[in-house]
């Protein structure tokens, strides 16, 4: 499969596109972020995610039992073209709910991936 044909490849969902545009808007997110914001299994997240990094769009790291994903440092201007104009097609009202609903998440300290010196400061102002 040619490079451009897994790109398209990869855009050809609007799974992946949401999760482009939340990690192009958040820098880096967690796979138990994504999972929740967008209502899906960790398996089916994984799987589209690896189409993102199959495709050269994403990297990851892992940080303990957690894998966090950002976008790619070194993107052609193709790459970069698309995506800037790949969120543009996307329902900008889905969109912001699907932020909303991260940022919620993220202040109820809510799931698996909190630092754990923040875990330990949200305990500790809930028990005061």
């Amino acid at each position: 499969m040619s490079n451009a044909a897994a790109l398209f490849k990869a855009l050809a969902d609007d799974t992946r596109l949401y999760m482009l545009a939340l990690i192009r808007q958040h820098r880096e997110l967690c796979v138990c972020e994504l999972e929740s914001v967008l209502g899906i299994t960790q398996s089916k997240a994984s799987r589209h995610l690896r189409y993102l990094l199959n495709a050269g769009l994403v990297m990851d790291r892992r940080e303990a039992v957690w894998m966090y994903y950002r976008i790619a440092e070194h993107l052609t201007a193709a790459q970069t073209a698309i995506l800037d104009n790949a969120q543009l097609l996307l329902d900008s009202e889905t969109l912001r709910d699907l932020n909303r609903k991260l940022a919620s998440r993220r202040r109820l300290l809510e799931g698996c991936c909190v630092p754990q010196e923040k875990a330990t400061v949200a305990g500790m102002e809930k028990a005061s």
